[in-house]
């Protein structure tokens, strides 16, 4: 103990829900600016718990290892993973803090506040990533299909503007929960309804892909004879058969240039360009 922090009242503040706010808000908007290769997003908590560990650890030295707590190695998801992780880490390290002022013993060790950390943000990452990525914003896509295809702004705007704000929302309403539920709240996310709920929202996902696809994505065929004197067209052939076949083959061989290439999109898009213009070119599309 520094002998400034003799002189200091190290009784913690009390946090309150709008300091768990404050640290969401803070995670939320610093995400991914001091992303590093080393410890990942990891600066980006800290800053968003500085705050709160300013009013818990009134010694230097206690603040400091605190800060070092949460540099270490981090990554997950925005909302899901965010907002858990930093209502759940001001949980804990409020308690940390009350037993170290009043001289108990330390129950909340380093170990236990990374470990908790670390088994939760690539669960939780995975859910985000599931939910969010790949289910919500495919509705507020194909919400706003139309409204692009009609030449509205709001067509361009409105996918990202509502994403935004439920991202945000959806975090703070996480990182309160967390607060409130403390440790108790790891147990929920990771329990069988939560997993059930990821696998249910998953398969909404891809349905959401498969109603995108059939609906957007237009690839007809040109080609057609005659034969003893009858037109044959095979578009309307292959409608008869199996109604957007074409379509579907387009999006199967994308999807099967990414499972051997990588999501390497602009080399799909490239690929795909020039398999359309020569096929357009022979008359077969």
């Amino acid at each position: 103990m520094t002998e400034l922090s003799k002189n200091k009242n190290l009784t913690p503040e009390e946090i309150t829900t709008k300091d768990v706010t404050k640290a969401y808000l803070r995670w939320h908007f610093a995400n991914e600016i001091p992303h590093s290769f080393e410890r990942y997003l990891a600066p980006s908590l800290l800053y968003a718990m500085m705050p709160i560990l300013k009013k818990l650890y009134k010694d230097d030295d206690a603040l400091r290892a605190a800060y070092k707590r949460q540099l270490l190695f981090f990554n997950t998801q925005l909302s899901w993973g965010g907002g858990v992780i930093t209502g759940l880490m001001s949980s804990m390290e409020q308690q940390r803090a009350e037993e170290e002022s009043g001289n108990k013993e330390i129950l909340m060790q380093d170990d236990l506040l990374y470990n908790t950390k670390a088994g939760l943000m690539g669960a939780l990452a995975g859910i985000g990533d599931a939910i969010d990525s790949g289910t919500v914003q495919y509705i507020f896509i194909a919400i706003a299909l139309p409204w692009a295809q009609q030449g509205s702004p709001l067509g361009a705007l409105f996918p990202f503007v509502a994403f935004a704000l439920y991202q945000v929302i959806l975090g703070l309403f996480f990182a309160r929960q967390s607060f409130a539920m403390g440790r108790s709240a790891a147990g929920l996310m990771q329990s069988s309804g939560i997993q059930k709920a990821i696998e249910t929202l998953s398969v909404l996902g891809l349905f959401m892909m498969g109603i995108l696809a059939g609906n957007y994505v237009k690839v007809s065929s040109a080609l057609k004879f005659d034969i003893s004197g009858k037109e044959f067209i095979i578009q309307d052939i292959l409608d008869q058969i199996i109604p957007g076949i074409l379509p579907l083959a387009v999006v199967m061989g994308v999807y099967w240039f990414y499972t051997k290439k990588g999501l390497k999109v602009t080399q799909a898009l490239l690929w795909l360009t020039g398999i359309l213009i020569v096929l357009a070119g022979v008359g077969i599309l």
